[in-house]
C-alpha cells in the first residue's frame, strides 16, 4: 500500500501521519469487500506501507486517476476541516493494497515524503 502526500500539502508531523492513517484504513477496508485474499497475503507478508511526495494536487488526482484505472484500491482522503485544513481538503491518496508490481509502475518515479 502507498500513500502519497501533495509536496505542496504542509500540514503538522502529526497531521500528515493522521491523513495517512486514515487513506490505509480505508484502502483496507474497502480492498477487505473485493480483494479479500489479496489482503490476506499482504497482511501475511507484513502488511508493507510506504509515504511518498507528489508535487501538486493536480499530480495526486491524476495518479488517483491512474491507479484507479488500473484497477487498484483507491482512496483520496478529504479532510474534515477541524484543526488545520478547510473543510473538505484533498490531503493524501491511499493505493492498495494490491499487486505490488502494479503500485511500482505508478508510483515508482517518487520520492519518499
Amino acid at each position: 500500500r502507498r500513500r502519497t502526500v501533495p509536496h505542496t500539502f504542509l500540514p503538522t508531523a502529526g497531521k500528515v501521519a493522521v491523513q495517512c492513517a486514515h487513506a490505509a484504513v480505508s484502502c483496507t477496508l474497502a480492498a477487505r469487500k473485493s480483494h479479500a485474499r489479496l489482503v490476506e497475503r499482504w497482511r501475511q507478508s507484513g502488511a508493507r506501507k510506504i509515504c511518498l511526495k507528489v508535487e501538486t494536487l493536480g499530480d495526486l488526482q491524476m495518479l488517483a486517476g491512474r491507479a484507479q484505472g488500473a484497477g487498484l484500491v483507491v482512496h483520496l482522503v478529504k479532510d474534515a476541516g477541524h484543526t488545520e485544513v478547510e473543510p473538505g481538503t484533498i490531503t493524501v491518496l491511499g493505493i492498495g493494497p494490491g499487486p505490488r508490481r502494479s503500485i511500482d509502475a505508478l508510483v515508482g518515479d517518487l520520492k519518499p515524503y
